[in-house]
């Protein structure tokens, strides 16, 4: 095994990731994690952005990046 692969076995990645999502209504662009545990709305217009469903959130707008 090289030095990389012992590194990535004994600190894992973690398996959520932040989103960087834009409203469909008003055009507004926020960031949260996929795994949003409350709902999310847009901090302009009140639209949802995200549900929460147990594991990874339902998003309801647009996924313009992932952030890692």
């Amino acid at each position: 095994m090289s030095r990389e692969q012992i590194i990535e076995r004994l600190i894992p990645r973690p398996r959520s990731r932040f989103l960087l999502v834009t409203c469909l209504q008003c055009g507004n662009k926020q960031i949260f994690p996929d795994t949003a545990k409350i709902r999310v709305v847009c901090n302009v217009c009140g639209e949802p952005l995200a549900l929460p469903t147990g594991g990874k959130a339902k998003i309801l707008g647009r996924v313009e990046k992932v952030l890692e």
